[in-house]
C-alpha cells in the first residue's frame, strides 16, 4: 500500500499517478496546519466583528449583496450544500473520487480557503477509510468550480447520502460510523471553500491523462509491430530526419521505434530485394504523429499537474499585516477552469489520433495488395472472413472519436442569473476522455490481434525481442486467428492489455521522455 506525505502544493505527476493506480494512506504534512490555522481564525475574526465579507456572511452569486445574520451562518454552509448537490448520471469511480479528495485536500491545506483543521482531517480520514463519496458524473460547467459534484462530495463529510466503501453503495452516515469518523458541522465559508474549485474536472481530466499515457506506449507497440508485419523500412526512423526538423516529441518517437524494432529478423530478411521505395504514411510517419502526440500529452500534463496543486476557491484570504486582522480577503476567478478545458481538450485530439492512426494501420494490413499478406489475415480467405469486420469495429470507433473530440472549451451557457456569464465546460471536456480512451483502447487491441497475426505468416523469422515479448503475451491469452471464430473475446482481452499498460511494461526504460 502507497504511503503519500502530501505538502501542500508540491504534488507530483507521479505521486496523482501512484493514487490513480491503487488505494494508499495519507497524511499531511505537520507545517502545513500552522498556515490552516491562521487562514480559519481570519474568517473566525470576520464573523466576530460582522463587517460584509462574500461567502463567510453573505449569499452566493447574485445573491451575494443578502447579509446573513450570525446566528444562520452555519444553516448558510448547510443549505448551500444540500441546495448544490444536484448532480446526475453515472457515479465517478473510486479511482477519480480519489483524486478529487487528494486534490481538494491539497488545495485547501495551502491555508487560503479558511477552513479549519478540522475539515481537512476528515477528509484525510475518508481517504484513509477508503469511504469515497458518491459523486455524479454529470451536473457541472466548469465555473463557478465544479460546485454540483464538489458538493455530493462534501455530502459524505455531513454523513448525508450515499458514499461507496469496498466496491458497495451504503449509507453516508452509517459508514462514517464504521469508521469512527464524526460527521461536521460546517462553519462559515467552509461550505464554499469546499464546493468551489476545479477539483473534480481536473481529476477527470487526470484519469484521461494517464490513459493517454498507456494507449501512446501500446500504440506505439502495435505500430512498431505492424512495420514488421508488413515488411515495412524502418528506414524514416533515421535519427538525421528528425533531427533536421527538430520537434522534440517527434525525435523521442523516432528513438523509441528505433529501439522496438531493432534486432528484427524480418526486417533484415527484406533489407536487399524489395521493390517498395516508400511505405504508406500510416507506418513511415508514425514519429511524426505520434511525436506530436507525446508533446500534446506532455503540455496537458504539465497544465494539469499545476492545476492539481492550485487553490481554485473564493474568496481567498491571504496574510497581510497591513490590513485589520492581519490578512486581506479577496474575491478573484480561479474556480474558472479555463485551463483544464483546453487541457482536455488537446488529450481528445491526442487519444483520437492515436486511434485514427492504428485503423489506418489495421486497414493496411488486412488488405493484401499494400501489405503482401493474405486478405484479411486468415489463411482461407472466402470461407473465413478474417479481420475483415473487426477493422470495421475499428473504424466505426475511430469515427465515434472525431466527433467527441470536438472541442467542448468552445461552448458556454451563462448560468445563475447572469452573474456567471461564461462557463468553461471542462467537466465535460475531461470526462469524454474516459469514453474516447476506451475506443481508441479497442482499436489499438483490434491492431495488437491483427499484427501478431501478421508476424505469425513470416515464420520462422522473428521480430525484435521487445516486439516478440509482446507476442508471446498476447498468445498466452488469445489463441492465433487459424479460422473465424467468436471474435469478440479476444479483442476484449487484447483491450485490457492495452488499458493496463502491458505491451510496455518490459520495455518501460524506452518510453522514460514521457514520463518526465
Amino acid at each position: 500500500m502507497n504511503h503519500l506525505t502530501l505538502e501542500p502544493g508540491s504534488l507530483t505527476l507521479n505521486d496523482l499517478r501512484t493514487v490513480w493506480q491503487s488505494a494508499g494512506r495519507l497524511t499531511l504534512a505537520a507545517e502545513a496546519y500552522a498556515d490552516i490555522e491562521a487562514s480559519a481564525a481570519t474568517v473566525q475574526a470576520i464573523v466576530a466583528k460582522g463587517d460584509p465579507a462574500y461567502g463567510i456572511n453573505t449569499g452566493f452569486g447574485i445573491l451575494a449583496k443578502r447579509h446573513i445574520p450570525q446566528a444562520q451562518l452555519e444553516q448558510l454552509q448547510q443549505n448551500l450544500i444540500l441546495s448544490h448537490a444536484v448532480g446526475t448520471g453515472e457515479l465517478l469511480p473510486d479511482h477519480v473520487a480519489r483524486l478529487i479528495l487528494l486534490t481538494k485536500i491539497g488545495s485547501l491545506a495551502r491555508g487560503y480557503s479558511g477552513v479549519r483543521p478540522l475539515i481537512v482531517d476528515t477528509l484525510i480520514a475518508l481517504y484513509n477509510a477508503g469511504i469515497m463519496p458518491a459523486i455524479p458524473s454529470q451536473g457541472s460547467v466548469g465555473a463557478s468550480g465544479d460546485l454540483a459534484p464538489l458538493a455530493h462530495m462534501t455530502l459524505a463529510m455531513l454523513g448525508v447520502g450515499q458514499v461507496r466503501m469496498k466496491g458497495e453503495l451504503m449509507d453516508a452516515g452509517a459508514a462514517l460510523e464504521a469508521a469512527g469518523i464524526e460527521p461536521v458541522t460546517l462553519a462559515a465559508k467552509e461550505g464554499l471553500a469546499l464546493i468551489n474549485g476545479t477539483q473534480v474536472s481536473t481529476a477527470l481530466a487526470l484519469h484521461g491523462l494517464f490513459m493517454a499515457e498507456r494507449l501512446l506506449e501500446g500504440a506505439m507497440v502495435t505500430g512498431a509491430l505492424s512495420l514488421d508485419a508488413a515488411r515495412g523500412s524502418d528506414a524514416p526512423f533515421d535519427p538525421r530526419v528528425h533531427a533536421v526538423r527538430g520537434q522534440p516529441g517527434q525525435i523521442a518517437a523516432a528513438k523509441i521505434y528505433r529501439e522496438l524494432v531493432a534486432g528484427s529478423a524480418i526486417r533484415a530478411s527484406h533489407l536487399v530485394g524489395d521493390e517498395r521505395v516508400q511505405d504508406p504514411y500510416s507506418l513511415r510517419c508514425q514519429p511524426q504523429v505520434m511525436g506530436a502526440v507525446m508533446d500534446l500529452i506532455a503540455q496537458a500534463g504539465r497544465t494539469l499537474l499545476i492545476e492539481s496543486n492550485a487553490v481554485t476557491d473564493n474568496p481567498l484570504i491571504f496574510p497581510d499585516a497591513d490590513a485589520a486582522g492581519g490578512a486581506t480577503i479577496v474575491s478573484g476567478g480561479n474556480f474558472h477552469a479555463e485551463p483544464v478545458a483546453f487541457a482536455a481538450d488537446t488529450l481528445a485530439l491526442a487519444i483520437a489520433e492515436i486511434g485514427a492512426l492504428a485503423e489506418r494501420r489495421i486497414a493496411l494490413l488486412i488488405d493484401s495488395t499494400l501489405s503482401g499478406l493474405p486478405p484479411f489475415l486468415v489463411k482461407e480467405p472466402g470461407v473465413n472472413s478474417g479481420f475483415m469486420i473487426a477493422h470495421v469495429t475499428a473504424a466505426a470507433l475511430a469515427s465515434e472519436n472525431k466527433s467527441l473530440a470536438h472541442p467542448a472549451s468552445v461552448d458556454s451557457l451563462p448560468t445563475s442569473a447572469n452573474q456567471e456569464d461564461h462557463v468553461s465546460m471542462a467537466t465535460f471536456a475531461a470526462r469524454r476522455l474516459d469514453q474516447m480512451a476506451h475506443n481508441t483502447g479497442v482499436i489499438v487491441g483490434i491492431e495488437l490481434l491483427a499484427a501478431a497475426q501478421g508476424i505469425e505468416f513470416h515464420r520462422p523469422l522473428t521480430s525484435s525481442g521487445h516486439l516478440e515479448h509482446v507476442h508471446a503475451q498476447l498468445r498466452g491469452r488469445v489463441a492465433a486467428f487459424d479460422e473465424d471464430r467468436f471474435f469478440a473475446p479476444d479483442i476484449e482481452a487484447a483491450k485490457r492489455m492495452v488499458m493496463q499498460g502491458e505491451l510496455s511494461a518490459e520495455c518501460r526504460e524506452l518510453f522514460a521522455a514521457l514520463h518526465p
